[in-house]
Formats: structure tokens, sequence, C-alpha cells
């Protein structure tokens, strides 16, 4: 059928046209524009994503407290943040790691933090990484320790409280380190006290406690004096 010459068509006004079309069965697809011509939202776009890094653009939101001992290096075709030595620079105050980089201008109560992580040097049963929250400074913070194999002093969810850390859980679960990438993911409520800590297996917490001696802080990676390769790191506020 020729619309053009339709007798249904000629006749009509321009805004009656439109009804002619759907009485011939016709129907035309209208995309909405925003009248300020910007593009229309990504409604499945995840609005609780706060942070995003996978090293591509450098380390500018990073502060490392030592750098000499991070880089960023290519690993796997990626961008990675990267623990070059074992001992370190930085001394901090009371016993605790000597690796440590906090994301910039970002403090949060209650998160959800996914990374990659590779474990670089074989070191031994305490062979780990950590990940840092709720930091406030050098004497304020949790960590959580992924040492290989488990004691009061590896492989525990700490607390740096104006003293040397300590340990707020008795984990006995074995962190398997290897040459390969593993998941990590931490969650905090600051709320009820929760924190998990998965690794590579998320529907269960490796290691798990209650605590509300912090409630707000800043997040950071790092080791206790063992090399490891991040990379496709997200937070999630809760």
């Amino acid at each position: 059928m020729n619309l053009a010459n339709c007798s249904l068509l000629n006749p009509l006004r321009p805004f009656m046209r439109p009804l002619a079309l759907a009485a011939l069965g016709i129907v035309s697809t209208v995309v909405a524009v925003p009248s300020d011509g910007a593009e229309p939202a990504d409604e499945s776009a995840d609005q609780s994503v706060v942070f995003e890094e996978n090293f591509e653009n450098g380390i500018e939101r990073w502060e490392v407290l030592d750098p000499k001992t991070w880089k960023l290096s290519k690993r796997d075709g990626s961008m990675t943040l990267e623990i070059t030595a074992r001992s370190s620079e930085y001394k901090p105050p009371h016993r605790s790691p000597l690796h440590i980089a906090l994301i910039k201008d970002l403090t949060l109560e209650s998160f959800e933090m996914t990374f990659k992580v590779k474990s670089t040097k074989d070191t031994g049963n305490h062979r780990d990484c950590c990940v840092f929250f709720n930091y406030s400074d050098n004497q304020h913070f949790y960590y959580a320790h992924l040492g290989a194999r488990p004691d009061p002093n590896s492989g525990q969810i700490m607390v740096v409280n104006e003293a040397a850390r300590k340990n707020l859980t008795e984990n006995k679960n074995e962190t398997p380190w290897d040459s390969q990438w593993h998941q990590v993911k931490v969650v905090r409520d600051a709320a009820s006290g929760k924190i998990e800590i998965y690794f590579d297996d998320m529907s269960k917490p490796h290691m798990s406690v209650t605590d509300k001696t912090f409630t707000k802080g800043r997040i950071g990676i790092g080791s206790f004096d063992d090399l490891n390769a991040f990379d496709e790191i997200v937070i999630r506020k809760r």
C-alpha cells in the first residue's frame, strides 16, 4: 500500500493521522528524548556503586603510605596495583600492616567491596593480603588478614585501636593461596556491627564477626608484609 496516496490519510489533518495509522494496524515506536537534549538515563545502572578502579588511568585516586614499595604493573593483559617489597619505610605507631593503599575522598559506614587479588610470592604460613576499612588514622581501623594458615595473628579480622593489632575472630579456615587470581568480598554493616569476609566462595563467609568499635572511615588494600597484585575494585554503598 502506498501510504502517501492512501485516501484514508490524505484528507486528514496531521494530528488525526496517528489515529488512522492505528486503525490500519500500523504501529510506530516512539523514543522519548529529554527536553534538555540529554541522553535517557540508563535504568539498569547500579546506583549503589560509589567507586570503581581498574588502574588503567593510574593511581591518582589512591594514597599509598609507602610509594616506594608499590607500582603499577601489567598482568594478564590488565593494569594492576602491585606491592613490590616485603619491607617498608612506613613505620606504624603500633604493630600492624606495613603496606597500605587508601582510597582518597571516600568515607563510608556500611558498604560492600569486591576485588581481585593475586599473591605473587609464597612466604609460607602467613602469606596474606589485607583489606582495610572504617579507617580514620593509623591508630584506629579494622583490617581483614587473609593469611594462609590461621593463628591469633594470621587469617583473622583485626582491630587496631591505639595498640598493637588484636584479633576479633578465632577463624580456623585456611586461605588457599596459589599463583592464581582470587576474588575477595567484604561486607560491612555499621548499624548491626556485622563484618563478613569472603574468599572465592561468595555464598559463605570465610570469616565473620560483629563489632562496633569503629563505624565510619576510609577503605584500602594491602598486606602485612607480603607481595600482591590488585585489580577490579568495586565498592557499593549499603
